[in-house]
């Protein structure tokens, strides 16, 4: 298993199955765990999760120290929602 993440700001606030109502605008924390595939001559692997990070709670209160919450999320979906940000932005 291995896991790669990235950042991605939306400019307005937005909607993605997984996570409860609209997000607000911001930069954003995005895992993606990729799993090996059993072959034999090259090395492959599989995503087998997208999770987004949210750095705060919805009632828009600083969480915890140390603590976000984790939403398991659609990576297709992220990229619509990214390129609807985009053309709004």
């Amino acid at each position: 298993m291995r896991t790669s993440t990235k950042t991605v700001t939306f400019g307005q606030p937005f909607v993605l199955g997984g996570l409860d109502g609209v997000q607000p605008a911001g930069t954003y924390v995005v895992e993606t765990d990729e799993e090996r595939l059993p072959t034999v001559s090259l090395t492959a692997y599989r995503r087998s999760a997208t999770w987004l990070r949210l750095p705060r709670r919805r009632d828009g209160a600083e969480s915890p120290a140390g603590f976000s919450q984790t939403a398991a999320i659609d990576p297709a979906e992220l990229d619509l929602a990214l390129g609807r940000d985009a053309a709004l932005g």
